[in-house]
């Protein structure tokens, strides 16, 4: 749905874009990443079609953005980090005007209303933008780039200025608009990318340093592979389970953490998903499981790494170092 090839950016002796390539499948919600200056805002703006790339290609559902413009950005709803939004118009006004802009083909009065329920907009249609809190603008943002149902959205900070159960409301619409649509999100707020995204590219000094799925970056970057876990039981008993649990290849008590629980490093063995077996195993036993927490690396912790070069850069999915 989304293709970029060989795509290079350049303002004058400054590589902003460095030869980047990565697609985005139709139905996938993919994560892009990176600090400030790395080249994410000028890579999206290449995608849109606001700005024109030095070298390289873009296709959009099949067509180039630089030779088919038109039909490019015919399938892109956009939302820019500051939306761009009429503020002496009313709600209804400014959706109307985008429905005209775009050419929109739908029954107008439909069509805006479903947007409007989907974005939780109805009681504000008749209302000035610039009256809006900043809640409120981010929705009604969002709204248009929901006009005209376009197979691709881009999505730049989307939960910007929202409270956090407008964030959680905005994470599920963004995964079910996942099903029917190619999203890319672009968001500093990594669990939220980690709970919303299929996967995720990261980019620093205008290259993808890294290329995967959250869960395959995580176990590719972690040497630590242990799973800590807190048990309410006799800590010789319980470690007598744990060591038998099967795909446990090793148990380390770290002692007495709350009265009568005692935490524990479990070691698995390669390739080994032993939660379901040790949550068996203990229940069985009658002892209560209060706690497990992964060891491995969090995607902040990756991303942070990656962008300070602490870790070995990948640029191809699978994590296969350059």
């Amino acid at each position: 749905m989304i293709e970029v090839q060989n795509l290079t950016k350049r303002y004058g002796s400054l590589c902003a874009v460095d030869d980047i390539s990565f697609r985005v499948e139709e139905g996938e919600i993919l994560g892009f990443l990176g600090p400030n200056g790395a080249g994410k805002s000028t890579t999206m703006n290449i995608l849109t079609g606001y700005l024109s790339s030095t070298s390289g290609i873009v296709k959009i559902n099949g067509h180039d953005i630089l030779e088919e413009p038109n039909e490019a950005k015919a399938n892109i709803g956009y939302l820019p980090e500051q939306p761009p939004l009429c503020l002496d118009m009313t709600v209804k006004e400014y959706l109307n005007f985008v429905y005209d802009l775009k050419k929109c083909k739908f029954n107008r009065t439909k069509h805006l209303a479903e947007i409007c329920k989907l974005m939780r907009i109805e009681h504000v249609f008749n209302r000035l933008i610039k009256n809006l809190s900043k809640g409120y603008r981010q929705r009604v943002g969002f709204a248009q780039a929901l006009i005209g149902n376009p197979p691709v959205l881009i999505l730049d900070e989307p939960t910007v200025g929202l409270d956090p159960n407008q964030i959680i409301e905005m994470r599920t619409l963004i995964k079910n608009l996942g099903k029917h649509h190619t999203v890319i999100l672009s968001s500093h707020i990594l669990p939220e990318v980690e709970a919303v995204c299929d996967r995720i590219v990261i980019i620093n000094g205008g290259k993808i340093v890294a290329d995967d799925t959250a869960s395959a970056l995580s176990a590719h970057y972690s040497s630590d592979r242990r799973l800590l876990t807190r048990v309410a039981g006799e800590e010789k008993r319980v470690y007598d389970i744990l060591s038998h649990v099967d795909g446990v290849a090793s148990v380390t008590c770290f002692g007495e953490k709350e009265n009568g629980v005692f935490e524990y490093a479990l070691v698995p063995e390669e390739g080994s998903d032993f939660r379901r077996a040790l949550f068996a195993a203990l229940s069985q036993s009658g002892f209560a499981l209060l706690g497990l927490k992964s060891m491995e690396m969090s995607l902040e912790d990756i991303f942070i790494a990656l962008t300070r070069e602490q870790l070995p850069q990948t640029t191809r999915k699978g994590g296969k170092q350059k």
